[in-house]
């Protein structure tokens, strides 16, 4: 008998009703689904991927998805939270973007060296509308934490979509920029480097920082 999170990768047929099908054997275990995503088709098959908490019977759970006629195989991979991480996501202008990476990554080096698991994303973009939208969608990422705004300008609708995400819980630095953007953000940083560094700190279990010390802060 086991309890707690799980990860599977399924492999089964490519057809109409096979997630229901999943699903309703998970769900008559009483395991809650944490992430789900369609990982590949080909072939005539699909791999859907699952991380499930409050597991309290793995081998029977697998046993009885096995038994589907649908499925095909199924591994236990580690779950990403466990491989990847926390998420720090970093999104505006090129140069900017991989100044702030450049601090991000080096940090979270220095602290996964530790035990710790973060990853860095970034994504180039020009634009309000595809900026904000960008931003928006940060809040529906899988494990993402905190949020760099980089770039030279950013206000409108981009601000409206900070102030959304940081509501939902993400934190959100940004460049000392022209725009709106920095009045609305949890911290504002001059430093590319610098902010790309914070961010990751912000998010450590093994940094002594405290973010909620430097609220509105400008640097």
């Amino acid at each position: 008998m086991t309890s707690g999170k799980l990860a599977l990768l399924i492999q089964g047929e490519d057809q109409p009703g096979v997630l229901f099908q999943l699903t309703r054997v998970i769900a008559a275990h009483q395991a809650n689904i944490t992430t789900i995503d369609i990982v590949g088709k080909l072939g005539g098959t699909a791999s859907v991927y699952l991380e499930l908490q409050d597991v309290a019977h793995a081998e029977q759970l697998v046993g009885d998805l096995q038994a589907l006629p649908v499925v095909m195989s199924i591994e236990q991979p580690e779950t990403f939270q466990k491989i990847y991480g926390k998420r720090v996501i970093i999104i505006g202008g090129g140069a900017q973007v991989g100044q702030v990476a450049l601090g991000a990554i080096s940090e979270a080096d220095r602290h996964n060296i530790r035990g710790e698991r973060i990853s860095v994303d970034t994504i180039p973009l020009v634009g309000e509308n595809d900026l904000a939208a960008a931003v928006r969608a940060v809040a529906r990422l899988p494990r993402a934490k905190a949020l760099v705004m980089a770039g030279a300008l950013m206000g409108g609708e981009i601000s409206r979509a900070v102030t959304e995400v940081r509501e939902k819980g993400i934190l959100v630095l940004s460049l000392n920029m022209a725009g709106s953007v920095p009045d609305v953000a949890d911290l504002v940083v001059s430093d590319p480097v610098q902010a790309g560094v914070m961010a990751v700190m912000a998010v450590a279990d093994t940094a002594k920082f405290d973010i909620r010390r430097q609220q509105s802060r400008r640097y």
